[in-house]
């Protein structure tokens, strides 16, 4: 059963004033608390009624997921989280053919389609970046080769909070070849293409604040027949006490269940989204989270910083924007940062804001301080702190359209020439982080 950290439901379990780092963790919302309590008080009774209540917490965790994503309840399962929902997706793609990832993707969306190529999955290509942006529709369309079958990118980076194109990204894909889609640094936070995905994956304990213990797979059934229950089980059949195995799968999504879901989970991410909808939806929310971000990179330009991909179009950038303060070490601006009581993650050189929309006045003026502050006592800079985006920026010589092939073993070498202080996709904070 989840083993979520217990809070209380009053006015002391809401996240300190300075919280903007809901792209690492997004505390749990109150409904999702509540939610959360209920189920597992069903549990502890676990009598024939409760259970029955229980078990039907993850079928109104699907249906409001449906109306999130515009999908019928069948194209949704509940699953761990995203890693395990990518895993599932990679499992049910057979080769042969080949898989583009963008090479600075985050290495959630990496791994899956590593470890199953060769065992049944297609190839992996790493497309290498042609600019600040990991993938783009020319990008993409210099790569799209007949052996091609899909594409996998996150919705949202979540260093530098840019927007993928996805609906730009399927014209370019095609009816024939699928868009798979981490979407966990944007659901919950602004609006998403999510039409546009074929797949789409996205756990609940970030933007939609729900906690850890289950995420969404979305398997349209526009190509539900191209995919094979690679990890399904026997909560994936139709009749898991057959005679003979395997039993046909279940219709939709379910076919690629392992197992049944963590209820109590599930009924925090049901409760969480039907938060974000009564509250007007991802448009609404986004429009507050984008005003409030962009009133603290406001703030962070007035105190002489440089922002990561600065000047982005309207709907480019999500909840997410990345700042760096030239001639101070950026371990020293994190920390002042956290001792003035904001709260962020750093990235090598750089500081991550990413409020949401509860985030107050407060938090924009405790950040504005606490900057005033570095300012005024002018911090030195550490020997060797990292000017660059990260290692697509530090590696010499690539051509704008490259991309690599590879297996397994040639992942390993492809890689090994990026230094870690190089990329601060590297330095991340331990489990639990995008």
């Amino acid at each position: 059963m989840n083993d979520q950290i217990r809070v209380g439901r009053g006015h002391d379990s809401d996240p300190a004033p300075g919280y903007l780092d809901y792209a690492r963790v997004g505390p749990l919302a109150p409904g999702a608390v509540a939610a959360l309590d209920d189920a597992v008080a069903l549990a502890r009774r676990s009598g024939p009624a409760e259970l029955d209540r229980l078990f039907a917490l993850s079928d109104a965790a699907r249906a409001s997921a449906a109306r999130l994503l515009d999908a019928r309840p069948h194209e949704i399962a509940l699953v761990p989280s995203t890693s395990n929902g990518l895993f599932t997706a990679a499992a049910a793609l057979r080769g042969p053919g080949t898989v583009l990832v963008p090479r600075d993707e985050f290495p959630a969306n990496v791994y899956p389609w590593i470890r199953f190529a060769g065992r049944g999955g297609p190839d992996v290509r790493l497309v290498e970046p042609d600019g600040p942006l990991r993938i783009s529709p020319d990008l993409l369309r210099r790569h799209l080769t007949p052996e091609v079958t899909a594409l996998t990118v996150s919705a949202v980076d979540s260093l530098t909070g840019h927007v993928a194109p996805l609906a730009a990204l399927k014209e370019v894909l095609g009816p024939d070849r699928l868009l798979i889609v981490d979407a966990i640094q944007g659901l919950g936070a602004v609006p998403l293409e999510t039409d546009a995905a074929d797949v789409l994956v996205s756990g609940g304990q970030k933007w939609l604040r729900a906690g850890w213990g289950a995420a969404l797979l979305l398997i349209r059934d526009r190509c539900a027949e191209r995919l094979v229950p690679g990890l399904g089980g026997w909560a994936g059949v139709t009749d898991p006490f057959a005679a003979r195995h395997p039993a046909p799968p279940l219709p939709g999504a379910a076919a690629h269940l392992a197992t049944n879901p963590d209820f109590p989970a599930a009924a925090a991410l049901g409760a969480a989204i039907d938060d974000l909808l009564d509250r007007g939806g991802p448009a609404a929310v986004g429009t507050r989270i984008r005003t409030t971000l962009a009133e603290l990179l406001d703030r962070a330009r007035g105190a002489g910083a440089e922002v990561l991909l600065d000047g982005l179009g309207e709907g480019e950038r999500a909840g997410i924007g990345t700042f760096r303060l030239p001639g101070h070490d950026p371990a020293a601006v994190h920390q002042a940062l956290e001792a003035a009581g904001v709260i962020t993650t750093r990235r090598g050189a750089w500081i991550r804001l990413s409020p949401h929309v509860g985030t107050s006045s407060t938090a924009t003026e405790l950040f504005a301080d606490a900057l005033d502050a570095l300012g005024a006592a002018g911090a030195p800079a550490a020997p060797g702190a990292v000017g660059g985006l990260d290692s697509r920026h530090a590696r010499d010589g690539t051509s704008a359209s490259a991309s690599t092939s590879v297996s397994t073993r040639s992942i390993t070498r492809a890689t090994a020439h990026t230094r870690p202080t190089d990329n601060p996709r590297s330095q991340e904070p331990t489990c639990p982080t995008t």
